[in-house]
This record gives structure tokens, C-alpha cells and sequence, in this order.
């Protein structure tokens, strides 16, 4: 339920505050004032499209606030606490804002959130009746949801199973149609990736082996210059064949005998003297790791190198064929085993596919035909029930029947079509409500129907925006009771210019239009005892002060109260 409403600067409302509270509200006020503000605010705190053309003139942006009773404990307060945001007690309060620029934030429970929630949430607290949901009302669509909401729970748990097996057998479905229309190009891959990993199995590729081969294939291609450079290294490094002892190894040994004779006479030549000692083993383990280079060159450099480079073009050949590089051509080889087998498996997958789409379509022709059994039993029910309504709406003569017929094909929402056919006076034919329903007479239609469901499909708030269109004397006060009818187990708000649908309201609020002559401002005003009556003859004749019409007025009153008890 909808205790409060604040808006600011929306459209010709420059600040009101609408108290709402449980029972039966009717909003009123001229032309022009912002009644339609009002919708449209209730709208965006439920998600609808923000349109920044609605902004107050002079405003950056506007706001709307609502506040909340709700279950604590349901599915409302659960959904808000998913999206971050929190409940005090049982109050969730909900804002949404609007930028001149077009941007839109919405808050809810005190946390910013995807305007998406609001609609989440705005689902399962409002249900909204407009001159565009009459509209609505006329496709088949709208009709077969309202049947559905009707017909109750045991309906919408078969209609979820219906969905979920249709689902599923619509896609195993599009996998055996792409696999059968597929297989030609299929077993072509197939053959394809058998020859590929044929051949690269057999080269038994390793993953950096062409790293390595081309470092191998440099060493070989230069090893002549590489023993030539070791050689004389090793030479001046240490060598029997300098006969005046100048290779280096040599040379540090003297330098280090030289100073290790006079060390003993000061302290500070010890450490050079070992210093000298480690250069000289540190050039014998060089010279060591020469030789040990030198014995480790191949004599036959010329065989090998063909044979590194007849395993490089080998390789090379892989990566030209399969692959970017090596490593493409290995992943080749480890993913297209998997790939092979599963197209190999073609046959079994279809096998195992037909089976699926078989039995899923078995199962979803039983649901489907359930699903038409509980709308048919619902459509007479639902017929009768609006039927009882219509009466009471001052079409005592008019019959409301409801069509389901069934097609071949299974849609998401199963097999039926749903017609709603009114018959409005006796003695004429039965058309479908899309085309041959007055805007008057949809009104009713959809208000009767409204009644009906409220008893099988409850919700915590209905909007009426003009439901009475088109609408005057007697049926507009029994559109009143209706509605006065429905507050009693739900929160109902509604939009009129009639007096006498606004008699019947427990809570009257009335939009003012204030105008400077430069710039117009709307607010709310709650209304009550004479300034109700006052407003009451202003919607009867147009004249609040006129004493006729302040006595109609108020008889009028009386009379929605004793009908309302009635």
C-alpha cells in the first residue's frame, strides 16, 4: 500500500504532497491542473520511461518520493534487500529523479539501483488501469493474460512447467536442425582434421623446440669462428706452448709470489696478496671450462646442421599449414582430438537429439492440452462472473463470453488463442471487444473484469486514470460502488472528473492550479468537509458555490454512502 507521495517539479507541479493511506482515494481537479502529472509520477516510481521534457520549466531536475507499507517478511522486501537496499520496519521508501539532460537515478530502500528494479518491484505492488490499458485490453494478448491471472495458481504452475519444457525443446530442437543441415559440411571437417592431426602426430612436435633448434642452428652455422675465438682464448689463458710463460694464469702466479714476499713486512698487503690468489683460480677455472667448450664442439658440424635445419623446415611446414606458430599447431592437435571425436559422434547426437525433441514434445503436448482445459474452464467461469458485473454496471442486458480456440503450432504461452466476446444489448451479435466495444463500454469491461480477478489475483494497489471515460449518470455511480467495492481489499487511487465516482472515495485529494499570469504551478490539497462539498458541486455543475448544486452535492454523498453499505 501507498502511504505517501512527494513531488517536485514535474511538469506544471512545482511541490505536492499526496497523503494516500488504505481504503478508496479519488483525485480530482480542472483541466489542465496536473491530474496527469500524478500518473505520470506514480509511473516513474514503478519504472516507467523517464522523459526529461516532463521537468519543471526553470528546474535542473525532478524528484518523486513514495512511501510503502509492505510485508516485512514477502517477496517485496526480499527483492529490495537483493538490490542492497533496506526496510525500516515495514516502510520502503522509493524515490526516482529526473535531469534536464535526460539522466535518471533511481533509490530504493535508501540504495541507488537499476530502474529495472522499480519495475520488478512495481509489479507485484501496483496494477495500473488507463485509457492506454483499455487500449491494450483490445489485443489477444492482454486477453489471454487477464484469463490466465483468472483461472489462479493451479494455471500458472502448469503454464511454468509448459515454458520450461518448451524451452528446452525449442533449443534441442535448433541443435538437431543445425547438426542435420550441417552434416555434409561436418564430416568434410571431420576429414579435414583427421589428416591435420595425422600429420602433426606424426612430426611429434614439442612445445620451444623451434627456439631451440634455431639457436642450435646458429651455434653450428658458426662453429669454425666459435673454436677459433675458444682456442685463443684459452691460449692466452693458459697455454704450455708460450715459452715465455706470458699467458695470464702464469703472469697472476708471479704477481702474487712478488707480493706474498714482502707481505710479512705490512699488514695492509695480506688482502691483495689474496685477492691475487682468487683471480688466479678464478682464470684456471676459466681456462678449465675452455677446454671443456673446445672438447664439446662437433667435428662433424656440417652433418648435424642439415639435420637441425631439414627439422626446422619440417616444422616450419606445421606452422604454414596449422597454426600461427608451434604452439598454435600443438593446441591443433590437443583441442582437435576432442573436436574429431565429438564430430565423429554426429550420428549418436542426433540419435540422442531426436529422442529429446521427441519426448519433450510429448510432454509439452500434454501440458498444452491441460493448459487449454483449465482456460476453457476458467473462460466460462470468467464469462459468467463479468456477465454478473455488467449487470450491475448498467448494461443489464450485455453478456461477456470468452473464446479459446486452439492452433497447431506450440507458442510460448501454449496452443490457445483468447477472444473476449461482448454481446451489449440483446438481440445483437457477440464481437470481439478489439473491434466492436465502445470507449464507454470498455470502461466497464475492463473495470468488471478488474472486480472479477481481484477475488482470484489480489494486488496491494489499483490505479484507475479515468476509467470512467465516456461514462455518466447511473453507470458512473455504480462504477463508483465498484470501485468503493474493491478498496475494501485493496488500495484503490483513482483519477476522475465524476462526481459521482469521487462520492464513493474515503479519501478526496484535489490538484490546484495556480496561475500568476506568467507562470503556472500546480499542488494537492486534501479535502474535506465543506471544501469536499464545495468540489463535489464544482465537478456536478461547474459552479462550487452555487447553493443548488452544494445540496446536490452533498445528497449525492448520501447516497454513495448508503450504497457503499449496501
Amino acid at each position: 500500500m501507498i502511504d505517501e507521495i512527494s513531488i517536485r517539479s514535474l511538469g506544471v507541479i512545482d511541490e505536492a504532497t499526496l497523503p494516500l493511506g488504505p481504503g478508496f482515494t479519488a483525485l480530482t481537479g480542472e483541466t489542465g491542473a496536473g491530474k496527469t502529472m500524478v500518473v505520470t509520477a506514480l509511473g516513474l516510481l514503478l519504472g516507467s520511461r523517464a522523459d526529461s521534457g516532463a521537468v519543471r520549466l526553470g528546474s535542473d531536475q525532478a524528484l518523486i518520493e513514495g512511501r510503502w507499507r509492505v510485508d516485512p517478511d514477502g517477496a517485496v522486501a526480499e527483492r529490495v534487500r537483493d538490490a542492497g537496499g533496506d526496510i525500516d520496519g515495514d516502510e520502503l521508501i522509493l524515490s526516482r529523479s529526473l535531469s534536464i539532460e535526460g539522466r535518471s537515478r533511481a533509490v530504493v530502500g535508501g540504495r541507488s539501483a537499476p530502474v529495472g528494479v522499480l519495475t520488478e518491484i512495481g509489479e507485484q505492488l501496483v496494477v495500473v488501469h488507463g485509457q492506454s490499458d483499455q487500449l491494450r485490453l483490445r489485443s489477444t494478448a492482454a486477453q489471454r493474460d487477464t484469463l490466465d491471472r483468472f483461472a489462479g495458481a493451479e494455471l500458472q504452475t502448469v503454464l511454468g512447467d509448459y515454458r520450461e519444457v518448451h524451452e528446452r525443446w525449442l533449443e534441442a530442437r535448433a541443435d538437431l536442425d543445425t547438426l542435420v543441415a550441417h552434416r555434409e559440411a561436418r564430416v568434410r571437417e571431420a576429414e579435414e582434421l583427421r589428416l591435420a592431426l595425422d600429420e602433426i602426430e606424426a612430426a611429434v612436435p614439442q612445445r620451444g623446440e623451434d627456439d631451440e633448434l634455431a639457436a642450435r642452428a646458429d651455434r653450428l652455422a658458426n662453429v669454425e669462428d666459435l673454436r677459433l675465438a675458444a682456442a685463443q682464448a684459452h691460449e692466452l689463458l693458459s697455454s704450455e706452448s708460450l715459452d715465455d710463460g706470458r699467458d695470464a694464469v702464469t703472469l697472476v702466479e708471479a704477481a702474487r709470489r712478488a707480493v706474498d714476499r714482502v707481505a710479512a713486512h705490512d699488514a695492509q698487503l695480506e688482502p691483495i696478496v689474496e685477492a691475487i690468489a682468487n683471480a688466479g683460480y678464478v682464470l684456471g677455472e676459466t681456462a678449465v671450462q675452455l677446454s671443456g667448450y673446445l672438447a664439446s664442439l662437433d667435428t662433424d658440424g656440417g652433418r648435424e646442421l642439415e639435420v637441425v635445419q631439414e627439422r626446422r623446415a619440417e616444422l616450419s611446414a606445421l606452422v604454414r599449414k596449422h597454426g600461427s606458430s608451434l604452439d598454435d599447431v600443438i593446441d591443433t592437435l590437443e583441442q582437435g582430438s576432442a573436436r574429431l571425436l565429438e564430430l565423429d559422434q554426429d550420428d549418436l547426437r542426433v540419435e540422442r537429439l531426436r529422442a529429446s525433441v521427441d519426448a519433450d514434445l510429448s510432454a509439452l503436448t500434454a501440458l498444452a492440452e491441460r493448459l487449454t482445459e483449465l482456460r476453457r474452464a476458467a473462460a466460462e467461469r470468467l464469462g459468467d462472473a463479468v456477465t454478473a458485473e455488467l449487470a450491475a454496471l448498467a448494461m443489464p442486458n450485455a453478456r461477456l463470453t470468452v473464446e479459446v480456440t486452439t492452433r497447431d503450432d506450440f507458442a510460448g504461452h501454449g496452443r490457445d488463442d483468447v477472444v473476449i466476446l461482448l454481446r451489449p444489448h440483446a438481440g445483437a451479435e457477440p464481437r470481439p471487444i478489439a473491434k466492436g466495444a465502445s470507449g464507454g463500454e470498455l470502461s466497464r469491461v475492463m473495470l468488471a473484469l478488474e472486480v472479477v480477478i481481484a477475488g482470484i489475483d489480489p494486488v496491494p494497489t489499483l490505479i484507475f486514470d479515468e476509467v470512467d471515460a465516456g461514462v455518466g449518470g447511473a453507470s458512473a455511480i455504480e462504477i463508483g460502488r465498484r470501485l468503493a467495492r474493491l478498496a475494501e481489499t485493496a488500495q484503490v487511487i483513482v483519477v476522475t472528473h465524476l462526481a459521482q465516482v469521487a462520492a464513493f472515495a474515503t479519501n478526496h485529494l484535489r490538484v490546484i492550479k495556480g496561475d500568476d499570469g506568467e507562470v503556472t504551478a500546480s499542488s494537492v490539497q486534501q479535502l474535506e468537509g465543506e471544501e469536499r462539498i464545495a468540489e463535489m458541486a464544482r465537478l456536478l455543475s461547474g459552479l462550487p458555490d452555487s447553493e443548488s448544486g452544494l445540496a446536490h452535492a452533498r445528497e449525492l454523498i448520501d447516497v454513495a454512502q448508503e450504497r457503499a453499505r449496501a
